[in-house]
């Protein structure tokens, strides 16, 4: 088989919503993918269900196992809703492939957690679901992240040298015969913390971050953080964020200073690695590609051309990745890179889950 349609789902760390790629992929006699966005579709979470995600940590384990089924009930509801609008019949999707929602990333002691329970996904839709991309990489050492290098390989490369994510957080991919990729430094996340505190949801291109006044000892504070120091391969989760980068970051009252502080902490984080890597090119997705003063501040320490691609791409690449890994599972290739990951050797990650 060579022409796969899958439908990708991702729902990441900024918690935005669910983000659904309709797919199609094929596979060219030169062995290279070409692949085709159908439809897409952002669907945004209800206040309960988000209020329950990001205190997703401190639930019991019997809430957890609740939250799971409620959150594949309220994807497996999206799913209709989107063939249905997009009147799609069920019978021409391969599969679903689901990232899910990370509660937990601790791949220090061996363990990460996706929410969104797959059964419950694939009953209700009545399409096999792939889901737990990251599991078997954590089992085999790896860090169960990054996971969008495949994609960066396989269906990107000719884009650009070197692939950026700006999302909860911010990671980068420099495709090769041997990928390096890992995450760089916190995006959204701790932007979108202090601009909710003014009572917005996000800071429109980045408008109030130009306003604030720089606090330059909490910037060297973030800089020194040990995370820098270390050898890739290298993830990051809301754990660390939480207990070692908030508490620094927190030290500035204003939410308008803080966001500048945080905003020129990540300019010179992203463009340190950039310059270390010799990236003459360097293609940019995920929210913060639309937040023009911190790709002002990226500019403003590297020479390194700056792409930013079509708004689809730039909404939609982690979900239309997802979609890929999900062919790559249904045809027993590797969608997990060791090279970038830590692992012992390259997998194939994905659990299956019949209709």
């Amino acid at each position: 088989m060579s022409s796969y349609s899958i439908l990708g789902l991702m729902s990441g760390t900024s918690m935005d919503g669910l983000d659904i790629a309709h797919v199609t992929f094929n596979l060219l006699e030169s062995e290279e993918w070409e692949y085709t966005v159908n439809h897409t579709e952002t669907y945004s979470y209800d206040l309960q269900t988000l209020q329950q995600l990001r205190a997703g940590k401190t639930l019991s384990t019997l809430q957890v196992l609740e939250l799971d089924k409620h959150l594949g009930l309220l994807f497996a509801n999206h799913i209709n809703t989107f063939l249905k609008k997009n009147n799609i019949s069920k019978d021409t999707i391969n599969a679903i492939a689901s990232h899910g929602h990370t509660i937990h990333h601790r791949p220090d002691i061996g363990f990460t957690q996706q929410i969104g329970c797959g059964d419950t996904i694939a009953y209700k839709t009545g399409i096999k679901v792939i889901n737990d991309f990251r599991q078997k990489d954590v089992v085999a050492g790896g860090q169960g992240a990054p996971l969008v290098p495949i994609g960066d390989q396989l269906l990107f490369s000719k884009k650009a040298d070197a692939f950026l994510n700006i999302g909860g957080f911010v990671n980068i991919c420099i495709p090769s015969e041997r990928t390096v990729a890992f995450d760089i430094c916190p995006g959204n996340l701790p932007l979108n913390e202090a601009v909710n505190e003014l009572e917005l949801d996000y800071d429109n291109k980045g408008y109030l971050s130009s306003t604030g006044t720089l606090n330059e000892d909490i910037l060297h504070q973030l800089n020194a953080l040990e995370y820098y120091n270390e050898l890739r391969s290298k993830s990051l989760g809301t754990e660390w964020l939480e207990s070692v980068f908030t508490p620094i970051a927190k030290q500035i009252p204003a939410p308008k200073d803080r966001l500048r502080t945080i905003t020129e902490h990540l300019a010179i984080q992203i463009s340190k690695s950039i310059n270390q890597l010799k990236i003459t090119k360097l293609y940019i997705t995920g929210g913060g590609a639309f937040n023009d003063f911190l790709i002002h501040r990226i500019k403003a320490h590297t020479t390194s051309e700056l792409i930013i691609p079509d708004v689809t791409t730039i909404n939609y690449k982690e979900a239309i990745v997802f979609a890929f890994l999900g062919v790559r599972f249904l045809r027993c290739e590797i969608n997990c890179l060791s090279s970038v990951t830590g692992a012992q050797k390259d997998t194939v990650g994905g659990s299956l889950h019949y209709s």
